[in-house]
């Protein structure tokens, strides 16, 4: 019989590179779901382990195996120091999302790396993971994920939008869960803030200092994915073949470049949200302290844009991949078809016991 009470600790790898995301959580069900957030940390990654996931793209199959290999004893590592600092005892599951090297759903691929079984021998502990490889198999997109946890945990919300390495949303229409990904976001703004010797740009400042270029904003606004139907996501490969060659035939100043693709982004975003109405906005990811890029939004739509305490807006990802792994224990479906366009509902991830 299932329980009521889990206690986990959610492990979170986003494309953005801003590090491991840990979480410890408590969920429990009482009439329906309610989480505690106890203890949450941001690994950041050496520079080392950064320029590998950055060219995770460019890899063979045979190297992504034994960076795999790699990346898992140093997940391991990480998760430990993260469960000693916290002196953590009741751990029902390690629920972890890995990081994605390959993301190409349409030809049936999906690698994230790090969701090896050795995971819970370094832990010794139950590890539920690799949440993507079912649904791809099952023909859905193997993206996003995180929209059940929208779904069960902050129902009270019309939009649920996270601003990450790419901005993604998720609804209730019709009284059916969607979600897809919208725009690239931070892998985007990263790349150019790092051309000024930034790790990111801090609350937008170079960008509010720039101009739009309005060739390249529409160029951008005109992109094939925007007019597609979901459920759609996106990947680093497509941003380096659609995004990054628009952007530098520019030959765009970089604080131009960051303004022009905080509008796109700001666009995209508003375009997605039904017009004149009061929705309510949750918005989390490391993208709401970009506070330019929020007051963007802001102006293209009539939406009451909310954002949430400190450890749920970073930890938001983290959080919900907990509760995937929890569904998953308790072999509840955790995949929704209307969301990735799976052919059935599912309970997805490998259950590794201790």
């Amino acid at each position: 019989m299932n329980k009521n009470e889990y206690h986990v600790v959610g492990v979170m790898s986003g494309t953005s590179l801003d590090g491991i995301d840990l979480i410890q959580a408590k969920f429990y069900f009482e009439e329906y779901w309610r989480f505690e957030i106890l203890n949450t940390e941001t690994f950041d990654y050496e520079d080392s382990w950064r320029d590998i996931l950055a060219n995770l793209v460019s890899k063979s199959l045979e190297e992504l195996q034994e960076i795999d290999v790699a990346y898992t004893t140093y997940l391991g590592t990480v998760i430990n120091a993260f469960i000693r600092k916290y002196k953590i005892k009741n751990i029902d599951a390690v629920c972890s999302h890995g990081h994605t090297a390959l993301h190409q759903p349409d030809q049936g691929l999906t690698y994230q790396i790090g969701n090896r079984s050795e995971l819970t021998q370094l832990l010794n502990l139950t590890v539920v993971c690799d949440f993507r490889v079912q649904d791809v198999q099952l023909k859905g997109q193997g993206a996003p994920l995180v929209p059940i946890g929208d779904k069960l945990l902050f129902s009270e919300y019309d939009y649920c939008i996270n601003l990450g390495g790419f901005a993604n949303i998720s609804m209730d229409v019709n009284e059916e869960r969607i979600a897809y990904d919208i725009a690239p976001v931070n892998i985007v703004l990263n790349y150019y803030a790092k051309k000024l010797e930034l790790d990111y740009d801090p609350e937008g400042r170079n960008a509010s200092e720039g101009n739009v270029n309005t060739l390249l904003l529409e160029v951008l606004n005109s992109l094939p994915f925007y007019n597609e139907s979901y459920p759609k996501s996106l990947g680093l490969e497509w941003v380096n073949t659609h995004v990054l060659p628009v952007i530098e035939s520019y030959s765009l100043e970089v604080k131009d470049v960051l303004r022009t693709f905080v509008e796109h982004v700001a666009v995209q975003i508003a375009n997605q949200i039904e017009s004149n109405t009061f929705a309510t906005i949750l918005i989390t990811g490391g993208g709401a302290y970009n506070t330019f890029l929020i007051e963007r939004i802001k102006e293209f739509t009539d939406g009451m844009i909310i954002i949430p305490s400190q450890d749920v807006l970073e930890f938001k990802e983290a959080l919900i991949f907990g509760f995937l792994g929890v569904l998953r224990l308790r072999g509840q479906n955790n995949c929704l078809k209307s969301v990735t366009g799976a052919t059935k509902n599912h309970s997805s991830g490998n259950i590794f016991l201790s």
